[in-house]
């Protein structure tokens, strides 16, 4: 009887203990620090000329992120676009960006400083290739551009990367045939409009602000770009995969198309930043991008095009953990 109650006291105690034990485990738990606290500090996001789609959809995400990560501190930076926009990540002087994924692509062929640290967030949604010319010009297709004056984008632009190969496929060097215009859509619509430009190459989100405000006061055209173009442009390798044919919708830029398509070439842009990137902030970020995309939309009308489903591909850039982590969370 001694021996069954000394049993039962000992397992007593030792229950005691446990609990006891888990009692101080939860309680070290609850005081602790959290490891991985929410994200704070302050952020730079390279986006584009100030009257761009990547400025616009920059400003308002920082609105969103203003919301959702109070404690971050969002610095927006101007650039000529996506080969700058790169420059500035690969480099550390921006945080995040958007680029092209042809001009990802390139970036990382050619080896560039920091390529190898570049890590995609999200594909975003598709630039579609514009070649602008007043109503009245002559010209039908990009073989017309010979000895003209033509806006191809800053030198920091993915505009200038596409437009080159462009004008090569369609059998023109771009530093002789035609009188190359390095310029912006900050400047190229009033070029156009005032006579100091024969037309203009430019590549974003539909519509495009600048080019719909410039069709509002001034008469203009499309010219279209033909899936035999884009076939030449694929021909030259390497990098242009990246491209594809496409349709610019025929209410897109309602004066102008009169109710038509207008063929192009199209190419995926990336919400970009670097391996070194706290995996808490990328998350909230890529969170914060997919969440916020019928708010943004509603101004930024590419930014509507912004799909779960597809976010995921950043190809050619291995997805960054933290972007990984945020699609694992919301994983079906």
């Amino acid at each position: 009887m001694v021996q069954a109650l000394s049993r039962i006291s000992r397992r007593r105690a030792l229950e005691g203990s446990a609990a006891a034990v888990t009692a101080l485990a939860l309680l070290l738990w609850w005081s602790a620090p959290d490891e991985e606290a929410a994200p704070r500090g302050k952020v730079t996001f390279s986006t584009g000329v100030p009257s761009g789609v990547y400025h616009r959809y920059g400003a308002l995400l920082e609105e969103a992120l203003a919301q959702n990560v109070p404690d971050v501190r969002i610095r927006l930076l101007t650039s000529e676009g996506s080969q700058q926009n790169l420059t500035r990540v690969a480099s550390g002087e921006a945080d995040f960006t958007i680029a092209t994924a042809d001009a990802v692509a390139t970036h990382l062929r050619d080896g560039r400083p920091g390529a190898k640290g570049l890590r995609g967030c999200a594909r975003l949604y598709d630039d579609y290739v514009q070649l602008v010319v007043p109503k009245s010009s002559t010209v039908r297709s990009t073989r017309d551009l010979r000895g003209l004056r033509i806006g191809v984008g800053q030198q920091g632009s993915g505009v200038r990367l596409l437009a080159n190969r462009i004008l090569k496929a369609s059998g023109l060097d771009p530093a002789r045939d035609i009188v190359p215009m390095s310029a912006g859509i900050d400047t190229m619509p009033g070029l156009l409009e005032t006579d100091r430009l024969d037309a203009f190459f430019w590549s974003g989100g539909l519509p495009t602000s600048a080019v719909q405000l410039l069709s509002e006061r001034f008469p203009i055209r499309l010219v279209p770009l033909e899936k035999e173009l884009v076939d030449r442009v694929h021909a030259q390798g390497g990098t242009s995969r990246y491209y594809r044919s496409a349709a610019i919708p025929a209410d897109a830029y309602a004066r102008v198309q009169a109710g038509r398509p207008v063929e192009t070439v199209a190419v995926a842009n990336l919400l970009v930043t670097t391996g070194r990137t706290d995996p808490a902030l990328t998350e909230a970020f890529t969170r914060t991008v997919i969440r916020s995309r019928d708010r943004i939309g509603r101004e930024v009308h590419p930014a509507q095009l912004v799909d779960l489903r597809t976010a995921i591909y950043t190809d050619p850039l291995p997805l960054h953990e933290g972007a990984r982590r945020y699609y694992l969370s919301v994983k079906p």
